[in-house]
Order: C-alpha cells, then structure tokens, then sequence
C-alpha cells in the first residue's frame, strides 16, 4: 500500500511539474535560466529562445466588423556579447491609414541575476521607438535595458489589423536555437484559410472545434410625443476552430555557402483566406490553386487594365519603331529606351502605385510600372509579350499558390525558339539576362485570356570570367606581369552592377586588398557600357607575398594571388540545396616565365575530373617547354541549383579543385 501511495505521489508530483514547465508565462523567470552559461545542445549560441507564444484572434468590432488581433509572448535568453543584437527588437505594420493597423509592445522587462538575486529592469518609454520604413510600411522597435551575458529579457507585442485575406507568418525557427514555439489560431466559422507550412523541422498540430459568441449592442429611438433611447444586445453564436501549431527544441537555422534565401528553408506556417462565408450572403472564394491566383491578380485595377494603356506613349514609340523591322531590334529598341528613361525607385511589387502613365510622365517607377509599360509597349509593337510574376530572391521560393508569393513583375515575350526574359528595372541587363534578385526558381507568366503557365527564370547558358595571365618570376621572391580578365552575361552584370557606380581609385584599392596586396598600375578597362560586348579589365601588377624561396629552391601556387585557400563547402551534412544563381565557366591561361638560372624541380600533376550529372567539371593542364610553364585550368558549373542529396559529391569535388589548385611549382637553381 505504502508502494502505491509512494507512485501516485511521484506521478502526480511529475505530471504537475511537467504542466507548470510548459506554462511559459511573462514574469516566472528562474534563476536556473539566469544562471544557465551556454545553451545545452548548442553551446556555440550567442542567444536563444527558450519560449515563443502566439495567439491569433478574430476580435468582432460593431463599426469595422472583425478585426485580427496577434498576440505574441516571448522570453530570450543572451549567452554572449554577440547576441546582443536580439535586445532589439522590431515588428513591422502597414501605413494605410484605411486598414487600421497597430503595433504595441509590452511587459519588456531585463532580468539579471545580481548577488544570487533576480534584478529586475523595465524598459522605459526612451527604448521605445516609431519609424517610417517608406510610405508602405513603418515599424515599432524597443531596445532592451540593461543587458549583459546571461541576461533574459521577455517582451509581448500586440498587432492589431482588419486584414483579414492573410495572416502573419510565424517563423518556427531562426538564426539561434528555440527551445520552444506555439502559435494558436482561433477561427471563426465565417472564414476559411489555407495553411501552407514549410521547413526540414516536424511541427505538431492539433485541432479542435469550439462555440463562441460576440454580443451586437444597438440603440433605437422610440415614442411620438416623448422620444425615448431604447438599448438592447444580440448575442450571436458560431463555430470556432482552434489549431494549435507546436516546436519544441528547434535548431538555430545557420548560413552555409551557396544558399539563395535562409528563411526558404526555415520552419514556418502562413495562412491565406481561402473563403468567406457569412449568413445571408454568397460564399466568396479566394485564390486556392496557382491558376485562380494569378487570375485574381491580372484582374486587379493595379495590373491588367495597365497593360491596355498605349497612349501615354504612342508618339514616342512609333519615332523609336520607324526603320526597325525585325523582332530582336524591336526588343533591343524598346528595352532599352525603357530602361535609359524610367529610372527603379527600388520598390517591388506586381501592383502599379501611381500608374503606368504617372511612371512615365515622372520618369520614376516601381517594377510593376515599369515592366508593365515594357509589356504594354512591346504589345504595341505587335510582339507576343505577357508579364511574369516573381518571388525575389529574398521574398523567398513561391512554394504554394498563394497572391503573396510574387512580389515582383517582369516582361516576357514568347517566340517560336522560346521565352526572352526581360527586367527594365535593372539598367546593366540585357535580353535573358536578368538580375540576380530575379533568378528565384520559378515565375508564372500570365496572358491576356487569364491563362498562366510555369516560367523556368533559371539560367542555362554559361556566364564565363576567363583570365590570362603572364608572369615573370624574379630571383628575389617577387613576380611581375600582366593579367586581362573578361567577364560575360551574369557575370558581366554582376561586376557592372557592383564596380561601375564606384571610382577607379576605390575599386583599385578593393582589388589590390582582395588580391594579397599586389599592386596595380596601368589599368584600363573596355565596354564599360557597351553591354553587348563582354567588359574587359587588364592591369599590369606587382606581387611580393605569393613566392618563397626556401634553401635557393622557389616554392609558388601557379595562380599566386588568384588561388582560392579554402573549400567554400565545409559542413558535413548540408540540409538546403546549393544555389550558385547561374550556370559558370571560370578559365585560366598562365604562362610563368622561370627566372634565368631556375629549372623544374617539381609540378602538380594534370587532373581532369567531373562530377556525375553534368553537374561540375575540373580540368588542370600543366606542361614545361624550356623557360615557361604554362597552365590551362578550366572550372565548369553546369547548372544553377544542385540538390542536397548531391551535397557530399560536390563538396568532395571542391575540395579537389582546391588542394590541386593549392599544389606548388618547386624551382631549382643550376
């Protein structure tokens, strides 16, 4: 008896003690939080979150009807100085004044364990912060009081909105590790959302049905001689659905080489309204597969009727058009008169802000005003031209039908040899050559019947750098010589894009630092703007730090300061696919002229070597004829995107290139 006395006691001591654990309540820090030194299964984290707590309501409002209202709870522990960047914090909300959107933080206390007492510091109205992010959006921000190593710091926040067609994402995990994550919905009968969860991580879900009720107060006017004010309440019950969404020990999401956007791989939940249906009206359905999305946004005031606008600018079109008569010129014309005359006011978005017209007159637009004019006019031209929808590369994959998956809008034109790509926000593209933010997987290109098929935005065709070389060895240890790189395609507006807004002097001192501090004289560069042709960079150079000579023998890597030290890929295991962008061809030419009285000792051994897949190729061709060696080195990528089951292949391929490319040239004296 005094056995089952003894277990009751310890079951129920156990279950109350795991009940009170998963509370998670502002305000019951413990010391043993505050005194933890690094967290248990990640010690490297700067911080980390040991609880999150979000709830989602739909609060009925008698003048606006139903309001969302997202509250949110969380506790974060600070390990190290490096994670005193999670003291701030800042939550986002729309500036339309029409959709009555709200942030407030509160409950923003520091705790500290000071003398082997809880020290507690609230954070005052002077860490509290508004600011304009631009005219769409604004965001309220707090920085934490008081914060050290091993603080903990709580805070909630409350957003409240009357947008009802979507609901805040909620992010499982992030950069540091989560020990715990709930989000809790309460939905109304009278809507329906699709949820879309992404991310490697399993969350739980439950669901479950529940009656709730909102009270309608009304007042009315009665009586003819004496007018009196009559009250009365209706009480109006419905069903309500309650899921909860639930993470436990979630890993910190960490950067690795090659990944297109973190947070396209992180655990995470949205929600879109699928439909509404109130009593004594018509079910209204919303966007639920990726045909009737992208219906629903050609439709829109801000999108199809724009591309049906020509008069704005007819006349000027029709001077530009005159004496064109192949459709490759009549592209070329038209891009790039867009291009050279409405300049990006850096706002994405595949919705007209001012309008196509207003963009023009202004010369000044955001992406959809700016290709849906290049649409429109390459129509004009009698050119099968469509828009394309895209998710930018840091608005994340567009993995579920969804109108908030694109963010952005470029132009198409179909062909019998196929799609010609264009983007007329960026001044350094070309036909097919758009810029990086662009190459995010898939876009959906929509035509005039309200029809949309799949658009592959990534690239096929090689960007290629090759770089020739000629060096002069010297009996001191230095080098001398001349190199002319050429750059193509991607990697041609890539390095416009980077390099050509900045002066020589600056791109020179960056270039001399990147490459171990050689220094550079006569340097001209070729095509800068003349974007159909390949731009051109040669400089003579001077290198004293990539040689040794080591008991009269000299050591040097053939590609002395272009060797790349280390594989980019070190991880073991690599969760995310490796995002390279496009499709590369690097090619070195080197001819090293030996210095008189210096033959041959010892040379790296040519090597040709490939991937599998046609995924990656390495050759490494080396020959001696009498006073110089010359070096062929050829590295190809074939495609844009490898998958991670790929991940150990690849990663052993690199570091193959990398120990050959780091093998020396040993040099004897005679």
């Amino acid at each position: 008896m005094k056995t089952n006395l003894l277990a009751i006691i310890l079951f129920f001591a156990f279950f109350c003690s795991s009940t009170y654990a998963q509370e998670f309540k502002l305000g019951k820090v413990s010391i043993a939080e505050l005194e933890e030194k690094e967290h248990p299964k990640d010690p490297s984290a700067v911080a980390a979150i040991l609880f999150k707590k979000g709830e989602v309501k739909f609060i009925y409002n008698e003048n606006e009807g139903f309001q969302v209202v997202t509250s949110v709870k969380t506790r974060i522990k600070i390990y190290k100085k490096e994670g005193y960047e999670w003291a701030n914090q800042e939550v986002r909300y729309y500036l339309d004044n029409s959709l009555n959107e709200s942030v407030s933080f509160s409950d923003a206390i520091t705790y500290n364990l000071v003398g082997g007492k809880i020290e507690k510091t609230k954070l005052k109205s002077d860490g509290e912060f508004i600011e304009k992010i631009n005219k769409y959006w604004g965001q309220k921000k707090i920085a934490m009081p008081n914060v050290k190593e091993g603080s903990v710091i709580e805070f909630g926040y409350t957003i409240k909105t009357s947008i009802v067609s979507f609901l805040r994402d909620w992010d499982f995990q992030t950069s540091i590790p989560v020990n715990y994550s709930e989000l809790i919905t309460y939905i109304p009968e009278y809507y329906e959302y699709k949820s879309n969860q992404k991310g490697y991580v399993s969350i739980a879900r439950t669901v479950e049905k529940n009656r709730a009720s909102i009270v309608i107060n009304s007042k009315e006017r009665i009586g003819w001689d004496i007018v009196k004010t009559q009250f009365s309440q209706d009480k109006i019950e419905f069903d309500e659905t309650k899921t909860t969404y639930l993470g436990k020990n979630l890993p910190a999401m960490k950067e690795e080489a090659y990944v297109n956007n973190i947070d396209n791989y992180t655990s995470s939940i949205s929600h879109e309204l699928s439909l509404k249906n109130f009593p004594g009206t018509p079910i209204k359905y919303y966007s639920t597969d990726w045909e009737s999305v992208v219906k629903a946004i050609y439709d829109y005031d801000d999108f199809g009727p724009e591309l049906n606008k020509t008069g704005y600018f007819e006349d000027d079109v029709n001077k530009l058009l005159t004496g064109l008569n192949t459709m490759p010129e009549k592209i070329s014309a038209l891009f790039n008169y867009v291009k050279n005359t409405v300049k990006w006011n850096n706002f994405k978005g595949y919705s007209c802000n001012d309008g196509v017209k207003t963009a023009y007159k202004t010369k000044t637009g955001n992406t959809a005003e700016i290709n849906l004019m290049l649409t429109a006019m390459l129509r004009y031209a009698g050119l099968n031209a469509n828009p394309v929808l895209v998710s930018t590369r840091d608005n994340g994959i567009s993995f579920f039908p969804s109108r908030n998956a694109f963010n952005c809008v470029i132009a198409a034109v179909e062909t019998p040899e196929g799609l010609i790509l264009l983007d007329a926000t960026e001044k350094y593209s070309e036909p097919n050559i758009l810029p990086l933010r662009d190459l995010n997987w898939m876009g959906r290109l929509i035509r005039k019947d309200g029809t949309s098929t799949v658009v592959d935005l990534m690239p096929k065709k090689l960007s290629i750098e090759s770089t020739n070389m000629n060096v002069i060895l010297k009996n001191d240890g230095s080098a001398e010589g001349k190199l002319r790189k050429q750059f193509t395609n991607h990697e041609a507006l890539g390095f416009r894009k980077q390099n050509l807004a900045t002066t020589k002097d600056s791109y020179l001192e960056k270039l001399e630092n990147n490459y171990n501090d050689i220094e550079i004289s006569d340097y001209v560069r070729d095509n800068e703007l003349d974007l159909s042709n390949p731009i051109v960079e040669t400089f003579a150079f001077k290198d004293t730090k990539d040689i040794e000579i080591i008991n009269d023998k000299i050591y040097l890597s053939p590609m002395l300061y272009l060797v790349a030290k280390e594989n980019p890929f070190k991880q073991e295991v690599r969760e995310y696919p490796v995002d390279f962008g496009y499709p590369t061809q690097e090619k070195y030419n080197i001819n090293i002229n030996i210095p008189e009285g210096y033959v041959v000792d010892s040379m790296p051994q040519p090597i040709n070597i490939a991937t599998g897949e046609n995924v990656g190729a390495f050759k490494y061709m080396i020959a001696n004829n009498g006073s110089i060696i010359q070096i062929v080195i050829t590295k190809d990528i074939n495609t844009s995107i490898v998958q991670a089951d790929f991940y150990p292949v690849l990663k052993d391929f690199y570091q193959q290139m990398t120990d050959k490319q780091n093998e020396k040239i040993v040099l004897k004296k005679i």
